[in-house]
């Protein structure tokens, strides 16, 4: 009985032992060769999952060249990406990935400009740099990319991917054709490329007691600078300023933050807010810019300087003047993913102090004033002396705020 016994369990232990062994065997396959699956959630119609199966099966099998599985599915992931309907999300494969994060750092070699999307999707020239490629060869504001060296880059909804087209090395020819809608035709520009001196900011005296300060792009140096041209301009008498955000397409929302608190007084700037109600705030601390101040802006100006404008509004701390901005509110981040590409995807909403988001809306001035039709696509600076209408009213606007504050102050 007991030799019985004895057989039974170490049969017992046997079976154990094998069971933990292949166990152990089959997850270590796994380990080496794992399977991953594509999950659809119960809200997918039945319908939807067996096409998909049944067109990647057709193309695979039936198509008259041999397909690359992966490059299906890669198509797949960009449909998906593309079907959201958002100009601002895309799929970045490796290589478009790699190449974003390259032209964040290291110098701009380039044709000197800013561009920005418009309505229809378009790459759209907001503003050209002094001494530059696009300058010399003659591109206006307001022009529209449609090619970048013979190829078509409308159907591209990413402005960087188009961006990273144009950029190059240096001594490089481009050619860039665009449409100008200002004589309804196109025309083929050729560049050659070279490292762009990036001046986002100038500033002068436009009277014996106002200063001006244009700011072009907001980079990740622009407070600082800006601190430091508003000190300049008060050494040499300026009792009130003038901001030109005209032609600024945005930039670093940090920075933006950061001269908003400048000029601001004490309290809520702007903040963004996700699709499940949670609330990012930015707030200034209790120093604020004393003094009048009037902001330009026109309908190229876009995300941060709306964010910027709009928080100088609603504080009353300054007038703004010109024309409607382009009403850009909303907030991307960018995610590796597996293999090095990468999904740049919205996020959340801007939102201004008052709660007002300023997407597809923009943010009015106080008073409306446009140039002349006949300046509609030149840049700021080539507008003659004595003829940017928009830049006079706000000469005057600050001479009527420094009087008023002289006034106020008399005994």
């Amino acid at each position: 009985m007991k030799k019985k016994w004895l057989i039974a369990l170490l049969c017992v232990i046997i079976a154990v032992t094998f069971f933990a062994a292949g166990f152990f065997t089959h997850n270590l396959v796994n380990m080496m060769n794992p399977k991953y699956e594509i999950v659809f959630s119960q809200d997918v119609s039945r319908e939807n999952i067996i096409n998909f199966n049944r067109v990647k099966a057709l193309l695979l099998n039936n198509y008259y060249e041999e397909i690359d599985e992966n490059v299906l599915l890669e198509g797949a992931i960009k449909g998906m990406v593309e079907a959201v309907g958002d100009p601002y999300t895309v799929y970045y494969t490796p290589e478009m990935m790699k190449s974003f994060m390259e032209q964040q750092t290291g110098s701009y070699v380039g044709i000197g400009v800013t561009v920005f999307m418009d309505e229809d999707g378009l790459a759209t020239v907001a503003d050209i740099f002094d001494d530059s490629p696009a300058k010399e060869a003659g591109m206006r504001n307001g022009d529209k990319i449609v090619m970048v060296d013979g190829e078509d880059v409308t159907e591209i909804t990413d402005l960087n991917l188009i961006v990273q087209r144009i950029k190059g090395k240096p001594d490089t020819e481009v050619v860039l054709t665009i449409y100008r809608p200002e004589i309804k035709n196109y025309l083929e520009l050729k560049m050659i490329r070279r490292v762009i001196n990036l001046v986002y900011i100038k500033s002068r005296m436009v009277s014996d007691n106002i200063g001006y300060i244009q700011l072009k792009l907001f980079d990740e140096d622009i407070a600082y600078d800006f601190v430091n041209h508003v000190n300049r301009l008060i050494s040499q008498g300026a009792k009130g300023l003038i901001l030109d955000l005209r032609n600024n397409p945005g930039g670093d929302y940090s920075q933006v933050v950061r001269m908003a608190d400048i000029i601001v007084p004490e309290g809520l700037i702007v903040y963004t807010e996700d699709r499940n109600g949670n609330k990012n705030e930015e707030r200034s601390g209790a120093n604020e810019l004393n003094m009048p101040l009037a902001v330009l802006i026109n309908e190229y100006s876009a995300s941060a300087s709306e964010i910027l404008s709009a928080a100088i509004k609603e504080y009353g701390k300054g007038t703004l003047i010109g024309k409607t901005t382009f009403g850009k509110g909303l907030v991307q981040s960018i995610v590796t993913l597996e293999g090095d590409a990468g999904l740049k995807f919205t996020t959340a909403r801007y939102f201004t102090p008052s709660g007002v988001s300023i997407h597809g809306v923009g943010v009015t001035p106080d008073i409306e004033i446009s140039n002349d039709e006949k300046y509609r696509y030149y840049s700021i600076e080539e507008i003659p002396e004595g003829e940017d209408k928009q830049l006079l009213r706000a000469i005057d606007e600050v001479n009527r705020m420094i009087a008023e504050r002289e006034y106020t102050k008399q005994p």
